[in-house]
């Protein structure tokens, strides 16, 4: 089978991918003693700060009728239902009271609980762990894999946050994250690039853990903010490394000697049709700069509302479950994303290791 007959078969079922860590909210958005909504792989949470600070997420459904715990009251304690007055520790989802009972009730409070799940605060955000088991209690997060963090290069650094919503597969927001062509017809800019800068590249990939990796090149001559990094370093010091990682992570590193700009960008499954991308950016470059934490913020939106608005269109089209038509090399990325998943599903429903579909270093051309 070709690798554009892999791709299509892959492309309708956007299944969603368990046993990985997810952002679910911001963490400025949960506060001590208050309830939120969330939704991760079309399962419905509900996030919280005890009275100590930290943040827990319960599956927003009580154990007893299905009300949605959200609805209920949280006292920095106990989660309480508003159905029935059922109360529960927010870390652990065991049940702690119900009022209904009487004295001599046999039945077993404490072996009664709330699914809840693990889950970790790092770089702004509230991250969740999503189990493949996806009905049953999490485990301890110190048995769990590491959340992944935002790689920063010194003490003292600026940070934003950007995020939007996606109304597509979380397949589709994904390889539109790590396509390299459409960057000068969707986000053309008098600042940025123009279709008339288009021109011939080549760049470096290699296979890394559960991912790929394009290797640390000078950045492209055709984007106006790179050449401002010749301030910082000559072209020739200024490199730029990009990872794709399972199951949505993009990283990118921008470095110009003792400067740098660290990006993590994910695309997150709400539901089978719905996504949301999470932009997080890093730097202790620019520091002269006024109010550059406010420009980049502007920008970034920018940015952000273009690919929304270009995946709002795509959607009219996506609706009818066509076949995608590929091409090499600009869509090798997203060949390979599709493989690493199909490898990934695969190896964990046979209980083996997974087999990487990227054999060694390979150089891809294209023009942007």
């Amino acid at each position: 089978m070709s690798d554009l007959s892999t791709t299509q078969a892959q492309t309708p079922d956007s299944e969603m991918m368990f046993g990985f860590w997810y952002r679910a909210l911001p963490s400025s958005r949960v506060r001590r003693r208050k309830l939120r909504k969330a939704m991760l792989l079309e399962i419905p949470l509900v996030i919280g700060r005890d009275s100590q600070g930290r943040a827990f997420a319960l599956r927003d459904a009580c154990p007893h009728r299905s009300m949605p715990l959200s609805y209920g009251r949280f006292d920095g304690e106990e989660v309480e239902c508003c159905y029935h007055g059922w109360k529960f520790d927010p870390h652990s989802g065991q049940c702690r009271l119900i009022p209904s009972l009487t004295a001599d009730s046999k039945l077993k409070v404490e072996r009664i609980y709330a699914g809840h799940f693990a889950c970790e605060e790092q770089d702004g955000h509230v991250w969740v762990f999503v189990p493949e088991e996806r009905g049953g209690r999490a485990g301890d997060a110190s048995q769990l894999p590491p959340v992944p963090r935002l790689p920063v290069f010194s003490e003292d650094y600026k940070m934003v946050h950007l995020a939007a919503e996606l109304p597509s597969s979380v397949d589709h927001g994904i390889i539109g994250l790590m396509d390299p062509a459409h960057g000068p017809f969707v986000h053309q800019a008098w600042w940025w690039r123009s279709r008339h800068s288009i021109h011939e590249k080549h760049k470096a990939f290699e296979p890394i853990l559960n991912g790929f990796r394009m290797s640390a090149h000078t950045p492209s001559a055709n984007s106006a903010p790179y050449k401002l990094l010749r301030f910082y370093a000559n072209t020739d010091a200024i490199t730029t490394t990009i990872d794709f990682v399972l199951p949505n992570l993009r990283l990118e590193q921008i470095r110009a000697g003792k400067y740098w700009f660290s990006s993590m960008t994910t695309v997150t499954p709400i539901t089978r049709n719905q996504c949301r991308i999470d932009f997080t950016a890093a730097w202790n470059i620019f520091r002269g700069v006024p109010f550059m934490a406010s420009l980049l913020r502007l920008i970034g939106r920018k940015f952000i509302r273009q690919d929304q608005e270009t995946m709002e269109k795509q959607v009219a089209g996506l609706k009818h479950s066509p076949h995608l038509m590929l091409i090499d090399d600009a869509d090798r990325p997203a060949k390979w994303y599709f493989q690493l998943k199909a490898a990934y599903l695969q190896a964990r429903r046979e209980g083996v290791a997974m087999k990487h579909p990227i054999p060694g270093p390979v150089t891809l051309r294209w023009r942007s």
